[in-house]
């Protein structure tokens, strides 16, 4: 069974496909938007040697033929170094903008190959295949593409929605526990911003989803889509605030990344789960949260085996240094630091108001847990 979710942007709407085994179906799938039966896919070393050569049978079985462009796998291809070279080789590849350039990956590919399309020739189509959870989720949804600079994280990059995304839940398999682990944040992730009743499915279903139960898995990745079309077709490039909610986690969250190098020290979805940890218990501080909520996230996203302090996501460093890291977010503006705070579980609200050494003073408190 393969479920059809639909992101209503104006003038530009596209689906969200998700079944067991689309993969092997991606030939069928794909053929209307390969331009004379030939695409470029963009993916990395990891899911080149995993998935990419069922993804291109099944291409070869549907009469496509592909050329491939591999990244090395990780955070750091997020890089000005890899977006050349990615631009060089479509380039060479004599891509044309009515081309569909196949994102076939993770968040980092997904991200840089978005970035990519929307630059080159002023602007390409690009296809979503997210093969691991988080991007699933998340990032694949959205049209949000970027790039790191050494000042921050997705500091440069644009607005560029794909033609369509297919979700093989399948594919998680192929992922290492910890990796699966940091995608489920993001899944948590839309329980705590306004669905009390799904956190309460996530506490009930935890077991089966992380242990592989196919009905689980499905159910959790379309309700999170679901949940992401609709934040995006309301405010697709985050001018009213509502998709702001979808940052959860991600102020505290990009600062302990940046402390770790947005290395693999702790993965982009660790980081999200460390800052939605830190964002509860810092609403309880400001008195907006019941102190039992923030433990019961925490005491959640410990048992997916996620970090929910400093010293559990490797980072020890004082809180002005964080608030630092702090001040390139993209969400500063007229000086103000807006935060994503909580009255509650499914009650998250943005707070600009909040006072950033009271912020630092929270984070030195923090680092005795």
């Amino acid at each position: 069974m393969t479920d059809r979710i639909a992101v209503n942007l104006e003038g530009r709407p596209y689906d969200v496909l998700i079944g067991q085994g689309l993969i092997g179906q991606a030939g069928e799938l794909l053929a209307p938007f390969a331009r004379g039966g030939r695409l470029l896919i963009v993916t990395d070393t990891h899911v080149g040697q995993h998935v990419l050569p069922q993804f291109a049978a099944s291409l070869q079985q549907a009469g496509l033929s592909y050329a491939a462009h591999l990244l090395p796998a990780g955070e750091g291809s997020k890089s000005w170094a890899e977006l050349e070279r990615l631009v060089d080789w479509l380039l060479s590849e004599h891509v044309e903008r009515s081309d569909n350039i196949v994102a076939l990956g993770g968040g980092v590919v997904g991200d840089i190959t978005g970035f990519a399309a929307h630059i080159v020739k002023r602007g390409c189509h690009f296809v979503q295949v997210p093969t691991t959870l988080l991007a699933q989720v998340d990032s694949s949804v959205g049209g949000k593409t970027a790039i790191n600079s050494g000042a921050g994280k997705n500091l440069v990059g644009a607005f560029h929605q794909p033609a369509l995304v297919l979700i093989d839940p399948e594919v998680l398999d192929t992922l290492p526990r910890r990796e699966l682990g940091a995608g489920y944040a993001e899944v948590v992730k839309y329980g705590l911003i306004d669905a009390p009743e799904f956190f309460d499915w996530c506490e009930a279903n935890i077991d089966a989803f992380l242990a592989g139960d196919a009905e689980a898995r499905r159910f959790a990745i379309g309700r999170s889509v679901e949940a992401k079309a609709r934040i995006v077709a309301a405010d697709e490039k985050e001018l009213t605030g509502v998709r702001a909610l979808l940052n959860l986690g991600h102020t505290f969250g990009h600062a302990l990344e940046a402390e770790t190098g947005y290395s693999d020290k702790l993965l982009h979805g660790e980081g999200v789960a460390a800052g939605m940890a830190l964002a509860f218990r810092y609403s309880v501080r400001r008195g907006h949260c019941p102190a039992d909520d923030a433990d019961r996230v925490a005491a959640h996203l410990e048992k997916a085996g996620l970090p929910t302090t400093l010293r559990s996501a490797h980072v020890d460093t004082s809180g002005e240094n964080l608030v630092e890291h702090m001040l390139h977010d993209k969400k500063k503006s007229g000086g103000t630091l807006p935060f994503l705070l909580a009255n509650g579980i499914g009650q998250t609200f943005l707070a600009k108001d909040v006072d950033l050494e009271d912020v630092a003073t929270f984070l030195n408190e923090e680092r005795d847990r």
